[in-house]
């Protein structure tokens, strides 16, 4: 069924992934972005075929514009970022959690249908216990974490007072193509794979023991085509994840392993805000959202160094 829908930071990463999966579907997609890190290259395919509103979600004027007569948002415009967050907290508040209430105001004076949230695994903190379950409390350790659990909670709040269907997706450690790998924020599979590729070796942030559930970028859009429609989902909260955690170290050995070439780590201290583990429980979105996290962390991995090898050549 075709619709109107708005992506808000479509020009990012995920945002980009999921306007070429929704345009894909025939669905009419409009994209709100600043593009203080989102990259217009990202949409260059697009051009044409999705509507583009530069912008930035403090901006409740251009709200009104980008949100006028679309059914579903999928609100991802944030600064993504723990070491951001720890030097510049201010920027990080406004921008997702006073930007998710932009959005929410906006979404219900415009009668929007439902909005999906980015949420972030990072809401669970340093809580020992594995795997992590919606249903836990909550434990942030950085200003970033800090304002996407607030914004969490706006949703939960929109849905209940106003009636506003929302759902939240707690996204856990997303990779795939077309992420940055230059920003000194950026993830750790760009990173190093691109360090890899270059000849570099990649800097490890502590042991490189600590475990992460990555999730390849196209188990996320699943996730967010699902939301958009599931019943009884609105309100709640959902990972998004592979359910399983790889340390760091092995990671660099799959992509040495995958790329033939021996890869030395270096470890430098680890950062302030990093949490140490992160595994996910997906039984609720398996049960509610229906989704099933079809990619491995393996495929993932190989198809996401597959892309960063041709875009070398």
């Amino acid at each position: 069924m075709a619709r109107k829908v708005l992506i808000t930071g479509g020009a990012g990463f995920i945002g980009s992934h999921l306007a070429r999966a929704l345009e894909a579907r025939d669905h009419s997609v409009r994209v709100l972005d600043d593009f203080s890190s989102g990259k217009r290259a990202n949409l260059a395919d697009l051009e044409g075929r999705v509507e583009i509103v530069e912008g930035s979600v403090l901006d409740e004027a251009t709200l009104e514009r980008a949100m006028d007569g679309v059914e579903i948002v999928y609100h991802e415009a944030a600064i993504p970022s723990v070491p951001r967050s720890i030097a510049a907290p201010m920027a990080s508040h406004q921008a997702n959690a006073t930007g998710t209430l932009n959005v929410l105001e906006v979404a219900r004076r415009k009668s929007v249908r439902r909005v999906v949230y980015a949420g972030s695994s990072s809401a669970y903190g340093e809580t020992p216990t594995l795997p992590k379950v919606e249903t836990m409390a909550t434990a942030p350790l950085s200003p970033y974490a800090v304002s996407k659990l607030a914004g969490e909670h706006y949703c939960q709040v929109y849905a209940r007072a106003f009636g506003v269907e929302t759902v939240v997706l707690r996204y856990f450690n997303v990779f795939g193509p077309r992420q940055d790998p230059n920003s000194q924020y950026a993830a750790v599979i760009p990173r190093f794979v691109t360090a890899a590729l270059e000849g570099r070796r990649p800097v490890i942030f502590g042991d490189g023991t600590q475990s992460r559930d990555f999730c390849y970028i196209d188990n996320v859009i699943e996730a967010n085509l699902l939301a958009a429609d599931a019943r009884e989902a609105s309100g709640k909260v959902f990972n998004v994840a592979c359910g399983r955690a790889t340390d760091l170290n092995q990671v660099v050995k799959l992509i040495a392993g995958a790329l033939n070439t021996p890869l030395d780590p270096t470890y430098e201290t680890g950062r302030v805000g990093d949490v140490k583990h992160s595994l996910a429980d997906i039984s609720a979105a398996r049960k509610i959202l229906g989704y099933s996290a079809a990619i491995s962390f393996e495929d993932g991995l190989q198809r996401t160094i597959e892309w960063y090898k041709r875009q070398r050549s």
